[in-house]
């Protein structure tokens, strides 16, 4: 990206785009980034990236309207947001000249913002003179502070109610679905694959996790500060053989997995819910590919990249990378359909599916840096391949169900009954001698009572009274040596050592077994 190109509305509290013909993002503020997603950082990144079929119109033809327009030209455009789902905003576009090139200022508003979009309004002329004029620290103040207006007293207060209210709903909301996903993978765990249930049961937890994006969703906008800080280092072969799980085989669609995982996988920083979203519309394409059955090939391998390459639409600049690629055998896709297939609204499946797939998929991958190829031919199946960033360091995360067994105690603390009854019941079940508290005292008093030493705390971080830092302060006085895991619906890991030993909510029996593993005994 073209760091030489002032852009006047970094620090606006709406997004904002710099875009150059044909429909190059040449620079974005961060209320854009959030919106849409690191994907629009890019130096090759490009408005067709978030740009909805709905418009009516193609980025190209946007920009080019926009040049010509008045300073005042409004439009409404659906943009696809980092989620993967369109919204609609109001637009006002502000043609701008600069060392002999010809922008596009893009600003964008939710219909219902009519203060900032009269804001906006009024800029045209401050715009067009700080851009026109050169770029110096006094005319770049002056038009931040023409764009910053104090909000009411009123107005902040019910802002601030409203982000309290969202704040308690989502940790409650979290909460209460870690119960859920617990118990019903646990039932998963223990259940034989052609029980009659089971299908019912995997319903249910796909129906908790899309639950608790929403819920995730809801937490990040009750933040009040802008953290971006969400993506963890984790193994990716993990979620893989957790998405092949989700779809057992049966006598009417038998299905039949091959699985080559590379032993050693790089890690990668993601975030794991959405990945695993991702993961499951690839597969679930695959699967009704084939509705009289067939194979699915599953494939991940580390990439050190030396020299720029492509994948079909995807260039891979010099680095390391980790590759999934998902196979089927199903009945492919037209050589004409293949350039369109990451378009919003279009499918090839007819007019009772939304199209929506894997535009969802693309938008999640390229939040993360990353990239999607698909090949495919006719009655011979179809090809899916998933690049991410990748950490030249190995973490072993796939466990095999006897491994997850333990015998050490673990004191779990949380001010919710549900989660302590739900941890207790998983933990147990696989051998552990497990002690709960329902808050940071009562953990303390445990402990100075307990005659044989507690191996592993695991801690809520936000309780009355004692929050967990609180309790693991007073911890390292009592037992500097005893392991903790902290948990939490809403605080985030701030930063790479933080994500070893943290476990977000809502998690499932496999994530809280797996990451008591992973603590105990670091070194396996």
């Amino acid at each position: 990206m073209r760091q030489d190109v002032a852009f006047v509305l970094e620090s606006a509290d709406w997004p904002a785009l710099l875009i150059e013909k044909p429909g190059t993002i040449r620079r974005c503020n961060s209320s854009a980034v959030e919106q849409f997603g690191q994907g629009i950082m890019g130096s090759s990144s490009s408005l067709m990236q978030i740009w909805s079929g709905e418009n009516g119109m193609t980025p190209e033809e946007f920009v080019h309207r926009g040049e010509t327009a008045s300073a005042d030209f409004p439009n409404f455009l659906r943009l696809r947001l980092r989620s993967g789902r369109t919204q609609q905003f109001r637009s006002h576009v502000n043609p701008v000249h600069r060392d002999g090139h010809q922008y596009l200022v893009l600003q964008l508003f939710v219909s219902d913002e009519t203060s900032n979009s009269n804001r906006a309004a009024a800029l045209p002329a401050a715009i067009s003179e700080a851009y026109d004029a050169p770029v110096e620290a006094e005319a770049e103040q002056r038009l931040e502070n023409a764009t910053i207006m104090d909000s009411s007293a009123a107005h902040k207060q019910k802002l601030d109610c409203a982000l309290q209210l969202a704040r308690s709903v989502a940790l409650d909301f979290n909460n209460a679905l870690t119960s859920i996903l617990g118990h019903t993978s646990l039932l998963l765990g223990k259940m034989e694959i052609t029980h009659p249930w089971r299908s019912s049961l995997v319903e249910v937890e796909k129906s908790a996790s899309r639950a608790a994006e929403i819920a995730n969703d809801l937490g990040s906008f009750s933040r009040q500060e802008k953290d971006a800080k969400v993506q963890t280092s984790g193994n990716l072969n993990t979620l893989l053989q957790r998405v092949t799980d989700l779809f057992p085989s049966s006598d009417a669609q038998p299905l039949k997995w091959h699985l080559e995982l590379e032993r050693k996988l790089f890690s990668s920083n993601f975030d794991e819910a959405k990945i695993q979203q991702a993961l499951v519309k690839v597969i679930e394409n695959a699967v009704q590919s084939m509705p009289h059955g067939g194979t699915i090939t599953v494939h991940s391998k580390n990439l050190e990249v030396l020299e720029p390459i492509q994948d079909r639409n995807v260039k891979l600049n010099p680095g390391n990378y980790i590759a999934a690629e998902i196979s089927d055998s199903g009945v492919g896709v037209p050589a004409e359909a293949l350039p369109r297939l990451f378009e919003p609204f279009f499918t090839t499946k007819g007019s009772a599916h939304r199209g929506l797939g894997l535009a969802y998929v693309y938008g999640i991958i390229t939040n993360h840096g990353g990239g999607v190829a698909v090949s495919s031919e006719i009655n011979a199946g179809t090809s899916v391949r998933i690049y991410l960033p990748a950490n030249k360091k190995i973490i072993k995360q796939t466990f095999k169900e006897d491994e997850l067994t333990g015998n050490e105690t673990i004191l779990i603390v949380d001010d919710e009954d549900l989660l302590l009854t739900m941890g207790q019941m998983i933990l147990s079940s696989f051998g552990y001698n497990v002690l709960t508290a329902n808050s940071g005292q009562k953990a303390l008093e445990l402990l100075k009572k307990e005659f044989k030493p507690v191996d592993l705390i695991i801690t809520d971080l936000v309780m009355p009274n004692m929050s967990g830092r609180e309790l693991i302060e007073k911890l390292q006085e009592i037992s500097p040596t005893t392991r903790v895991i902290c948990s939490s619906g809403y605080v985030r890991s701030g930063n790479g050592e933080d994500s070893d030993t943290y476990l977000q909510k809502p998690f499932t029996s496999q994530d809280l077994l797996r990451k008591v593993k992973q603590v105990l005994h670091p070194e396996v």
